[in-house]
């Protein structure tokens, strides 16, 4: 870019410092993603330049235009996934601690915002219809995921975090059970890592896979909800999908999260946890209430579009900073054996609830 000037356009002295320059920030002196010093021609972005008085990097500045973009009505939730993911694999992202932080308080505020696109008559009659597949998958997949994870020898914490986040609701459900567990920050991690990579995937097949087998809207939300790990990653797909479908992944998803508190509980009573808080879902409780004034009341429909709107923008977003934090340390970090849990997991529930889905709804 023309912009872009050296940060040390002549030699310095021993010592000295450019005159522009600050000390760069723990994002502006990262390596790649490898892990290592940047090399060749890579070295370019991430190598610091001065910007009207500013030093930034060319990885930063192709960071900024990919979230621009995703602001865009070009951009949707698997485009802004893959962008993120090309990124991180890539370049690496520049801003991953802050991204960190942003995604899951985004994912919530994108969430309450969706509720003023719903009905909440129609939404209770969806929730009402996933209540039986609710239990029995959530249930279902926490007893395999013990004998299993046995099977593989893989350590009991980790096995139940996984299968945690593969019942109930990806990355929220891990880092509400974590804590319970008193879980090390490398088990989180192999979790974590786990239900993401498998979130990735599982937005750019199911709305392949539902189109394939000419499932109806209702079926494809409720596939949605019942076999995506994370609340993102179900709200993306059943975007692409259609509106009908997005509602009724959404409540259903919604509703699945709540079961968070009491697996919560019995987690801290089975691996006799004791002095451990509960983290709640009160984000839902703002989903409730947008969709009841949506609802019943009528001042509020005029505002409903909107908030959609940005409430979708920002899924797009949450999406994009996912994807930007699946560098290729977090994927190593994963491990074969807790890898194979997963896809196991999510392999049978993922069949197992489209094969009833099918056949009943």
């Amino acid at each position: 870019m023309a912009l872009l000037v050296s940060a040390s356009p002549k030699p310095l002295a021993a010592g000295s410092q450019p005159p522009a320059t600050r000390q760069l920030s723990q994002a502006e002196a990262a390596p790649g993603p490898a892990g290592g010093e940047p090399r060749g021609f890579m070295r370019h972005f991430h190598a610091p330049r001065v910007v009207f008085g500013r030093v930034v990097t060319l990885r930063q500045v192709v960071f900024a235009l990919l979230l621009i973009y995703c602001l865009t009505p070009w951009a949707s939730p698997p485009i802004a996934l893959a962008l993120g993911l090309v990124l991180a694999q890539t370049l690496g992202n520049p801003f991953a601690a802050q991204t960190k932080r942003l995604t899951a308080t985004l994912l919530q505020f994108s969430v309450v915002g969706l509720g003023f696109g719903m009905n909440a008559h129609a939404a209770a009659q969806a929730g009402r219809q996933g209540v039986a597949f609710t239990v029995v998958s959530i249930f279902g997949i926490l007893i395999l995921g013990y004998f299993a994870g046995r099977w593989l020898g893989i350590t009991r914490s980790v096995a139940h975090l996984i299968s945690c986040g593969t019942a109930i609701c990806g990355g929220s459900a891990i880092a509400a059970v974590g804590p319970v567990l008193r879980a090390k920050d490398e088990e989180m991690s192999v979790a974590l890592g786990t239900v993401f990579v498998l979130n990735a995937v599982a937005l750019f097949a199911f709305p392949a896979i539902g189109h394939a087998l000419a499932l109806t809207q209702n079926q494809f939300g409720l596939w949605c909800a019942i076999a995506i790990h994370d609340t993102s990653s179900v709200v993306g797909a059943a975007t692409a999908y259609g509106d009908h479908a997005l509602q009724v992944a959404t409540t259903v998803k919604l509703a699945r999260a709540l079961w968070i508190i009491p697996v919560s509980i019995a987690t801290a009573m089975v691996f006799k946890q004791k002095g451990v808080k509960i983290k709640i879902p009160y984000f839902i409780l703002g989903f409730i209430a947008a969709m009841l004034l949506n609802t019943f009341v009528p001042a509020a429909k005029p505002l409903g579009p909107v908030l959609v709107a940005l409430a979708k923008t920002g899924l797009t977003l949450t999406l994009f900073f996912i994807g930007a934090g699946l560098s290729g340390q977090v994927l190593k970090a994963v491990g074969a054996r807790p890898f194979l849990l997963g896809v196991l997991l999510w392999g049978v529930i993922a069949s197992a609830s489209l094969y009833v889905i099918i056949r009943t709804v």
